[in-house]
């Protein structure tokens, strides 16, 4: 099991989440979207949340600004945060707009407030944990979207509830975060979510 946990930082890197949290509210329910619709969207946030961030981390690294993707020291992290911060600006502004994406916009929407947050921790010497700031803010996204649609994505909530939990452990178990660092983050990825989500549901 040691030796299985550490996959569930990598396939839950929050890089990734953005692009689960946009097949699950385009494919996984009632949507009025077209396919066209739902195709361009996704393009535009695999390149802005995606793409873009991975060329950022190869300039960062040849620059000497970090040293992994995983971004462990706590001076190694504000750069990256502002960058993602401005990218997620990008993509709410120009792309995920309230008009067109309603649910989808706030759900950025909370992950900027998330980052923003988790950037004003490290001001205090404290590292909070991205990867269940992503989790936990995708599982209250998949929740809140069910009530509101009306839908039973039993299965979707329990599996995310479930992955909340592995990734925490993975990230223990990789001595990536403090049980604290941990708590800090998953609340930081619920409260905005659940803030914001008054204005959707």
């Amino acid at each position: 099991m040691k030796k299985i946990l550490p996959f569930f930082s990598y396939l839950f890197h929050p890089i990734f989440v953005p692009v689960y949290a946009a097949l699950l509210y385009f494919f996984c329910n009632d949507s009025y979207f077209t396919n066209p619709e739902k195709y361009f969207a996704l393009f535009q946030i695999v390149i802005i949340t995606i793409v873009l961030p991975i060329l950022f981390f190869f300039l960062l690294r040849v620059s000497g600004q970090v040293d992994s993707i995983m971004i462990s020291e706590i001076s190694q992290r504000k750069i990256p945060l502002v960058i993602l911060c401005f990218l997620t600006i990008l993509l709410v502004r120009k792309s995920i707009t309230l008009d067109r994406f309603p649910e989808l916009h706030f759900f950025f929407l909370g992950g900027l407030l998330s980052t923003v947050l988790a950037l004003v921790f490290l001001f205090f010497k404290t590292k909070v944990s991205l990867h269940m700031i992503a989790i936990s803010a995708l599982t209250t996204f998949v929740i809140t979207l069910s009530i509101h649609n009306q839908t039973r994505n039993i299965n979707w909530i329990a599996f995310l509830v479930l992955m909340n939990g592995f990734v925490a452990s993975s990230r223990l178990e990789m001595n990536a975060h403090t049980p604290k660092e941990l708590a800090i983050g998953f609340f930081l990825g619920i409260i905005p979510q659940l803030l914001l989500s008054s204005f959707w549901l």
